[in-house]
């Protein structure tokens, strides 16, 4: 609000190229506003995942459980286990490492379990480029088919504190 009212007939009706660019910016709003939606649906950027509350000592139980009847090997300390095909993969994010280590079969799927009992972490799948947040007390669930064989590096894309640098984890499939 101006301390003084301006003095006479200030006000000027938009004309010419004024009219244009509103226009435009108009219909640009309205054309993005139709769009969002849309691409949200038929986009196929969308994760196809599901997400559950949890607890997450119920959570560490359930991986812990997994490991230990699915463990094929061990690597620097960190389990390496093979879930079955079709099966059920559980993937543990947490200070400042993942495990287990998961081998998985081309062309075969999984339901790929993703949590964190401590902080937030970011997933992501090297070279894919797979980007997923993992939040503490929830169990992130991607059904996954790995279409290609190799070593894929799991790296944590959200700083978590003094050892995020080193929070490296691995996907085989073969």
């Amino acid at each position: 609000m101006s301390i003084f009212s301006p003095v006479g007939n200030w006000f000027k009706a938009p004309t010419g190229t004024e009219r244009l660019w509103v226009g435009l910016a108009l219909s640009w709003c309205l054309i993005m506003s139709i769009t969002m939606p849309y691409w949200h649906f038929k986009g196929k950027q969308n994760s196809t995942g599901e997400s559950y509350k949890v607890e997450a000592a119920a959570f560490l139980q359930r991986a812990n459980e997994f490991i230990a009847s699915n463990q094929v090997g061990e690597e620097n300390g960190v389990p390496i286990v093979e879930p079955s095909p079709g099966g059920e993969a559980y993937l543990v994010g947490q200070m400042w490492r993942w495990y287990p280590i998961l081998k998985l079969k081309k062309d075969q799927t999984y339901r790929l379990h993703i949590s964190s009992p401590d902080l937030q972490h970011g997933f992501s799948l090297l070279p894919m480029n797979m980007n997923f947040h993992i939040l503490p007390g929830y169990d992130h669930v991607l059904t996954i088919t790995p279409t290609s064989t190799g070593s894929f590096e799991i790296i944590c894309n959200e700083f978590c504190g003094i050892g995020h640098h080193m929070m490296t984890g691995k996907i085989i499939v073969e």
